[in-house]
């Protein structure tokens, strides 16, 4: 068995834009992968045009040897762009491997060790009554685990951390008291504070108000993470920005967080997110998969939740809460994973389980999506 091809298609799905990749075999066995690069969906394009030219004629069961040879064929290694095409290509041989030897792709990651996949869901409205209400109907409909939106999240261009802390903590204290000690709860900040303003948030709730802080501040100092570690006792998510195992080395090895928001579609595929989950069980750090894309990463990331020890929940965007994001539609994907309840099962079927009808997605026009561009009141650019 050989590739013959790597096709691309960037298509509106929802809200967004989604980048599902075909590595097409001579023998009519293809797989199916997703890249997780949002908004710049036109740059991994790019870089899965250079990858299809040597991957051509190649052996796709020799997963490993392709993803070094990938990661490695260039002076300038690695880098998100690089990695969320890497992620597409390496989740597709998976699927391929699977179906031509008619095993799910769990199989090929060592097997299933659970039957079910908890999830954690969002609540859509800002802090107030309605996102306790919100919070309130996803534990009806089965969830024990949720993550809650910040007071600002929705106002835009403007963003002022400052005036938005002292709200965002009463209405998750709110939380806590109504919805009980039982649930567990946490809030996406999405990299928008500092130090002082994630320690200042924190310190104006009571110690057990949150399960989990995630990406409370950005990535790229991991001793920044250090000092505002010295200053909550909250546990840490974080990770979905990260494209390799190196850069989950310091927040590993040092101790600094308590839950990877590893992306598969962003790190590397299924190859380096068993690497990154490895390592993590040696420092009891829990799998807390990022989840925020289409089906075919929902598929990719049920059967490595599915084959690893240290898991926590797999996030959910298809819950009550949020089923105006659109990002499942059932036309494009008309087999794929679908929550029973709060969980999602793990599919026995050969490959990933999933099926997309290419002939419609193929008619589909790219959409350029822009993240909103933040500033302060003084004019000055800060995080979306």
């Amino acid at each position: 068995m050989k590739i013959t091809a790597i096709k691309s298609y960037a298509v509106k799905v929802g809200i967004r834009n989604q980048l599902l990749v075909k590595v097409e075999t001579d023998d009519g066995i293809f797989g199916w992968g997703e890249s997780g690069l949002s908004g710049r969906e036109k740059a991994v394009v790019g870089a899965l045009e250079h990858y299809a030219e040597f991957l051509r004629g190649r052996d796709p069961f020799r997963i490993g040897a392709l993803w070094q040879e990938m990661y490695r064929s260039q002076y300038f290694e690695g880098g998100r762009v690089l990695q969320a095409a890497i992620s597409a290509i390496d989740i597709a041989l998976h699927d391929i491997k699977g179906k031509a030897l008619g095993v799910p792709v769990y199989d090929l990651l060592g097997g299933k060790q659970r039957d079910r996949i908890p999830t954690f869901a969002t609540t859509f409205a800002a802090p107030g009554p309605e996102m306790i209400e919100q919070a309130k109907m996803l534990i009806e409909h089965g969830w024990t685990a949720m993550r809650l939106s910040p007071s600002g999240h929705e106002d835009q261009p403007i963003y002022e951390p400052r005036e938005h802390i002292a709200t965002t903590a009463k209405w998750c204290v709110k939380a806590r008291e109504e919805l009980g000690g039982d649930i567990v709860l946490g809030i996406d900040y999405h990299h928008r504070l500092s130090v002082a303003e994630a320690a200042s948030f924190c310190q104006k709730m009571p110690s057990g108000t949150l399960d989990f802080l995630e990406e409370p501040i950005r990535d790229e100092s991991p001793s920044s993470y250090e000092a505002l570690r010295r200053l909550t006792d909250v546990p840490f998510a974080i990770g979905e920005e990260f494209a390799s195992k190196w850069q989950f080395q310091p927040y590993i090895e040092r101790g600094i967080h308590q839950y990877n928001r590893l992306d598969v579609c962003n790190v590397g595929g299924l190859t380096e997110s068993m690497k990154v989950a490895a390592w993590s069980e040696t420092h009891y750090v829990d799998m807390m998969p990022h989840n925020p894309l289409g089906p075919i990463c929902t598929a990719a990331t049920i059967h490595f939740s599915a084959a690893v020890p240290n898991f926590s929940w797999l996030e959910t965007r298809s819950s009550p809460a949020e089923v105006h994001l659109g990002f499942d539609n059932s036309d494009f994907f008309p087999v794929q994973p679908l929550l029973d309840g709060a969980h999602y099962r793990v599919s026995d079927a050969p490959g990933l389980g999933i099926e997309v009808n290419e002939e419609l997605i193929a008619k589909q026009s790219f959409e350029f999506w822009e993240a909103p561009h933040l500033k302060r009141r003084d004019g000055s650019v800060t995080n979306w």
